[in-house]
Formats: C-alpha cells, sequence, structure tokens
C-alpha cells in the first residue's frame, strides 16, 4: 500500500520536472518502485528522456526497463505511436522475451487486432503456462469485443489452476451478474467468503445477489450478510443499511 509520505515524494519530484529541475530517472524510479499508474506523466517525462540522446545514453541497460514504463503509460494513455516505437525498440533487443511478447499483445489489444493479440498469448502461454496474466488478457480481450460466455469459460479454466486469485472470482461474479446468472455469482460469493470471511464487500456483494434471487429464503439470507456487511464496516456502508430497509420491506410483502 503506498502511504502518504511516498505520495507526497512522487508529488514533489512531478513538481520538480515541470519546473525544469528535477531527475527524471529518479521520478520514474520511484513510480515504478510504488506500482503507480501516473501514466499522463510517466508518458510525458519518459519521451522527453529517451528522445535525449546524451541523457539516454547514461541510462546503461536501464534504458529497457524505462522503454518498457513508457510503453504502458503510451497504451494507458492510448498514445499508439509512442506505443509501437517502445514495443519494436523492445522486441528488437529481447526477440524471445515472454515479457516483451505480452507487451506487444496489450498493443495489439489497443489497435483492435484481437486475433493476433490472442494468438501472440496463446504462444507465450504453451512456453510459460503458470503466467495468470497473459491468461487474465485473454479474459480482456473477450470482454473488449463482448463476448461474456467465452471470457466466464476462460476465467472458469483459469481458476481450475489459481483457485485462490480472488480478484479473477470476483471478475467471474460480474460477468455473471451482467448475464443475469445470479446463481452462479452467488457460487463466486461464496468462494469469495470462504477465503476472506472479514470482507466486507464480499458480504455486500452476496447479499445483494440473494436479495436480486429473491424469495423468503434467500431474503433472510440476505438479511444476515447486510447486517455483517454494516458490522464489518462499522455501520459505514450505506447500501447495507439501505438493503437490510428494503429486505424487511419486501418480506412484509411476501408473508
Amino acid at each position: 500500500m503506498v502511504g502518504v509520505a511516498d505520495e507526497m515524494e512522487v508529488d514533489r519530484l512531478e513538481q520538480e520536472l515541470e519546473s525544469g529541475h528535477g531527475d527524471v530517472t529518479e521520478y520514474l524510479g520511484l513510480v515504478r518502485k510504488l506500482k503507480l499508474r501516473r501514466s499522463a506523466n510517466v508518458l510525458k517525462h519518459g519521451v522527453a528522456l529517451l528522445n535525449n540522446p546524451s541523457a539516454k545514453s547514461k541510462l546503461g541497460t536501464d534504458v529497457w526497463t524505462i522503454y518498457e514504463q513508457v510503453a504502458v503509460a503510451a497504451l494507458d494513455s492510448d498514445d499508439l505511436r509512442v506505443a509501437e516505437e517502445c514495443v519494436k525498440a523492445l522486441l528488437i533487443k529481447f526477440p524471445d522475451s515472454a515479457r516483451v511478447a505480452r507487451l506487444e499483445g496489450m498493443w495489439m489489444e489497443a489497435k483492435g487486432q484481437w486475433k493476433e493479440a490472442s494468438a501472440i498469448y496463446d504462444s507465450v502461454i504453451q512456453e510459460i503456462p503458470f503466467d495468470s496474466q497473459l491468461h487474465k488478457r485473454k479474459v480482456a480481450i473477450f470482454k473488449a469485443q463482448g463476448k461474456l460466455s467465452e471470457a466466464a469459460e476462460t476465467l472458469i479454466k483459469y481458476l481450475d489452476t489459481f483457485m485462490a486469485d480472488h480478484e479473477a472470482w470476483r471478475e467471474l461474479a460480474n460477468i455473471y451478474i451482467s448475464q443475469q446468472m445470479y446463481k452462479q455469482a452467488a457460487f463466486c460469493f461464496e468462494e469469495l467468503l470462504l477465503a476472506q470471511p472479514g470482507n466486507a464487500l464480499y458480504h455486500l456483494g452476496y447479499a445483494e445477489v440473494l436479495y436480486t434471487i429473491g424469495g423468503v429464503e434467500n431474503l433472510r439470507t440476505a438479511k444476515k450478510y447486510y447486517a455483517s456487511t454494516i458490522e464489518l464496516s462499522g455501520g459505514k456502508n450505506l447500501r447495507a443499511l439501505y438493503g437490510v430497509c428494503l429486505r424487511f420491506f419486501l418480506l412484509h410483502v411476501l408473508i
């Protein structure tokens, strides 16, 4: 987790760069260390650094790390020209790198070349079958095309291997909810609750799915999870409080 002091230091370095007196490499290094996505500033100052032959020559092998960082920032910022330049430079230097191949696939995705991106990911997965990020990129491709059934199927296969990936279970639940497959979504939340019983958001998500499914028993169970959400959040979750009120209203109507 990024602390306040870290955020303040990044802000300070950005201000120095804007005034023309900062150290770009120090700034980019800190952003990487803290795993921040300040894409606009990384793109702006990173491109300026790579376009400065004198400064670039002093980077040594670190220049390739910066190429990768700028490529990701360019993709975030929808600057496909810069992304292409960075990806091609990395492909020339590291033609057999799975890491660069993943970046190339992301560039293909940004251009809407889904088949080409998927083929790249499939090729790398054959060599590195346990690279979770590559599997997730394939899910992203299906979602981008509106193919939610295929995205769900890919996630299910992924979770057969990476069962402890909470984000993947939550994503699968969201896909099921968008397809009005609420019983399947409830199963996903049950898995999440088993893994992280103290997570208030999982209690809330399960309660809302049960509430949507309806029926007296589901509403009664939903009430318990709304209540646990309120307890775990210190009474600050308004959606849970509202859910309890609606539950009482519906039970009064149904019974």
